[in-house]
């Protein structure tokens, strides 16, 4: 086989990188992203999840599958789709964390979201303070996601589900909840409803994919 130049290995290495950033310049698709970091889904839940329809779900999909972003699993006429390594994650969160720290934009978007005084719990803060067990932890995803892995501990209730089981959450404790990411609302709406019924609570900045790719403990089922 004949060697390469230095220069057309360049070349060729960079046309190959490029695969993965084209396929990731498209919004849709890093809401996808977001999407499958939770847990797998059908190109269904994918469609209903965005409010894409299921066709043009389905393209954005063959797009992140080109590049071996994503996996699929056959399951009768169903097909779930899955991150096809945590590292597809890694590089949503370094794109997102950039956007936060470059785009002025971003941050006036985040600034007219937040639902108090008290800034989000960082990470590191919301591990510490459930090592002194003086929160209530909850997870306000949809129950497949939580299933699919949660942080140790945490109290599932679907954010639509919040307002009618407000009962089983102690009065005495802080409630701070999370969802899947910083940008995700389900927390903000779980924060609203809770000081509206008289409970302490704020929302963690991140979501179960930030706790797991800094290696912590995540438990299933």
């Amino acid at each position: 086989m004949m060697k390469l130049r230095h220069d057309d290995f360049e070349a060729q290495i960079f046309d190959q990188l490029g695969r993965i950033s084209r396929a990731l310049a498209s919004p849709r698709r890093l809401e996808i992203v977001d999407l499958l970091a939770q847990s797998e889904h059908t190109v269904e839940e994918l469609a209903r999840g965005t409010g894409m329809s299921v066709a043009n779900t389905s393209r954005h999909l063959q797009a992140l599958r080109h590049a071996r972003l994503v996996t699929v699993r056959r399951a009768g006429v169903f097909a779930h789709y899955a991150l096809a390594d945590p590292g597809v994650f890694r590089v949503w969160q370094a794109v997102r964390d950039l956007g936060a720290s470059q785009l002025a934009e971003v941050r006036m978007l985040v600034a007219r979201r937040e639902t108090g005084d008290d800034a989000p719990l960082a990470l590191d803060a919301l591990r510490d303070r459930i090592a002194r067990g003086d929160l209530v932890l909850l997870d306000a995803r949809p129950e497949r996601e939580y299933r699919a892995g949660h942080i140790p501990g945490a109290l599932n209730i679907p954010v639509d589900e919040l307002a009618e089981r407000l009962h089983v959450l102690p009065i005495e404790h802080e409630v701070v909840v999370y969802c899947r990411g910083p940008y995700c609302a389900f927390s903000d709406e779980a924060v609203v409803i809770l000081r509206a019924h008289g409970h302490a609570a704020r929302r963690a900045a991140a979501g179960l994919p930030d706790w797991r790719a800094a290696g912590l403990a995540v438990e299933t089922g």
